[in-house]
C-alpha cells in the first residue's frame, strides 16, 4: 500500500485515472445522467425499487457456496464460490442493467442502446428493456456474434435489435465504437446502457455502485459461515464490473488480498492476449483514462481471449488505481488454463462456469494449494457457461 485513501479524490477520478473524454455532443447527456444518479442515490423510493427488483426479479441474494470437493482436490485453502451465475439471465450483468433501467425511466427516455462482447450484458439489457417497455438496440462484433450465437438468439427473442459490427477486430472494442456513434446521433431520446466500469464519468462509479451488492452480500455471508474474513478474493477482469463489485466492500480490509485475473490468451506478444497490466500503458479509450494495450505509435492493439467478455484492450479506471496503489494484485490466466479450470470445476462441483469466470477459477487452482488449510478463498463465479458450449466443444476434443 502507498497509504493513499481508496476514495475518488474528485468526482469521476481515481487518482489520475478516469475523467470524461467525449465529444461535446455527449456532455449534456452525461451531466444529466450524473444529476439523476445523484438524486436517485438519495431517494429511498429508488433504493426500495432496486432492492425489490434485485430480490424478486433477479434472484438476490446469491449463495456463497463451499466448494468441498474442489477444496479437497486442491489441498490447501478452503474455497467458497460466490454464485452470480445463478442470477436471472445467468450472470452478474443484470444488477447494473436494472439500476440503469430505473434511471432511464426517471429521465423519461424510451430508447436504450448497449454494447456486448460475450453477450451476457446484451441479454441483460434486452431483458430489462422488455421488462420496462423500452426500445432496445445492442451492438455486437460479428466475431463475437459467431462465438456467442446462443446469446444473439436470446437477445432477439427478448425483442432487441442486434446490430453486427464488422469493423476492426469485430469484437467488444468495435461494438463500443458503434454504440458511441449511435449515442452521439440520438442523444436526446437515447440512453447508453454501458455494461462495465468503463467509459466517461459517471459510468465507472455508477456501474460499480450497482454491482457493489455482490461484495456486500459476500462479506456478510462469509462472516456468518466462518466467523472471519477471507484471505483472498479472486475475480476475472475484463472491463472489471464483477471484480469491482465484489472488491468494493473489502477495500478497507487491508488483510484481504484482492486478485483480478486478466486474459492471458495464447501468448505474450501484443495481439495474443488481453492482459492490460502485462503489456499496456496509460491512455484514453472510450471516454476514460486508464491502462490500454497499444503499440509504440499509440494505436489500439488487437486482443485475443478464448472468452469474448475479457477480449477488450482497456480496463476500468478504478482497477488502474487499485493496481498503482498496490491494493489489488492483477495476474493473467491463459486460454489453456481457463479451459482446464472450467473442466475441473464442472467435474468436481457440477458447476460449469462462464469462460470469463473460469479465469478466476484458474488462478484459484494455482493459488489455493500454496495456502494454509485455515485460510479462505472466495472466487466470484460471475456467470454460467451455457453460452460457451460451442467454444468448449471446439476446444475440448475429449468431451
Amino acid at each position: 500500500m502507498t497509504g493513499k485513501s481508496h476514495k475518488a479524490q474528485t468526482p469521476g477520478r481515481f487518482g489520475v485515472y478516469g475523467g470524461r473524454y467525449v465529444p461535446e455532443t455527449l456532455m449534456a447527456a452525461l451531466e444529466e445522467l450524473e444529476r439523476e444518479y445523484g438524486k436517485a442515490k438519495r431517494d429511498p423510493e429508488f433504493k426500495q425499487q432496486l432492492e425489490d427488483l434485485f430480490r424478486n426479479y433477479a434472484g438476490r441474494p446469491t449463495p456463497l457456496f463451499l466448494a468441498r470437493r474442489l477444496t479437497e482436490k486442491l489441498g490447501g485453502a478452503k474455497v467458497y464460490l460466490k454464485r452470480e451465475d445463478l442470477l436471472h439471465t445467468g450472470a452478474h450483468k443484470i444488477n447494473n442493467c436494472l439500476g440503469q433501467a430505473l434511471l432511464v425511466e426517471r429521465m423519461g427516455k424510451h430508447r436504450v442502446i448497449a454494447e456486448t462482447g460475450a453477450g451476457q450484458h446484451g441479454v441483460a439489457t434486452a431483458t430489462v428493456c422488455a421488462l420496462f417497455g423500452f426500445e432496445c438496440v445492442v451492438y455486437m462484433g460479428t466475431e463475437d456474434m459467431r462465438r456467442q450465437e446462443l446469446n444473439v438468439f436470446r437477445m432477439r427473442l427478448l425483442g432487441a435489435e442486434v446490430r453486427g459490427v464488422d469493423s476492426g477486430s469485430r469484437t467488444l472494442k468495435d461494438a463500443i465504437n458503434e454504440a458511441m456513434r449511435d449515442w452521439v446521433t440520438n442523444v436526446r431520446t437515447t440512453h447508453y446502457l454501458l455494461g462495465s466500469v468503463l467509459g466517461a464519468h459517471p459510468y465507472p462509479t455508477m456501474v460499480r455502485d450497482f454491482h457493489a451488492v455482490i461484495g456486500r452480500e459476500a462479506r456478510a455471508q462469509i462472516l456468518k459461515a466462518e466467523g472471519k474474513l477471507p484471505t483472498a478474493i479472486i475475480a476475472c477482469v475484463g472491463g472489471g464490473s464483477n471484480s469491482i463489485g465484489i472488491f468494493h466492500h473489502f477495500l478497507k480490509d487491508k488483510k484481504v488480498q484482492l486478485v483480478g485475473v486478466e486474459a492471458g490468451g495464447r501468448g505474450e506478444r501484443l495481439g495474443e492476449h488481453a492482459a492490460r497490466f502485462h503489456g499496456g500503458k496509460p491512455g484514453v479509450l472510450h471516454g476514460t483514462y486508464s491502462y490500454v494495450l497499444q503499440d509504440d505509435a499509440g494505436q489500439i492493439a488487437t486482443t485475443h481471449s478464448v472468452s469474448a467478455g475479457l477480449d477488450y484492450p482497456s480496463i476500468g479506471p478504478e482497477h488502474a488505481w487499485l493496481k498503482d496503489t498496490s491494493r489489488a494484485q492483477y495476474v493473467a490466466a491463459s486460454d489453456r488454463e481457463a479451459l482446464a479450470a472450467c473442466t475441473l470445476l464442472a467435474q468436481t462441483e457440477g458447476i460449469i462456469p462462464a469462460l470469463e469466470s473460469a479465469h478466476a477459477v484458474a488462478d484459484c487452482v494455482k493459488r489455493a494449494p500454496q495456502m494454509k488449510k485455515s485460510e479462505i478463498v472466495i472466487v466470484n463465479v460471475s456467470g454460467r457457461g451455457d453460452k460457451d458450449m460451442g467454444i468448449l466443444r471446439e476446444n475440448l476434443k475429449n468431451c
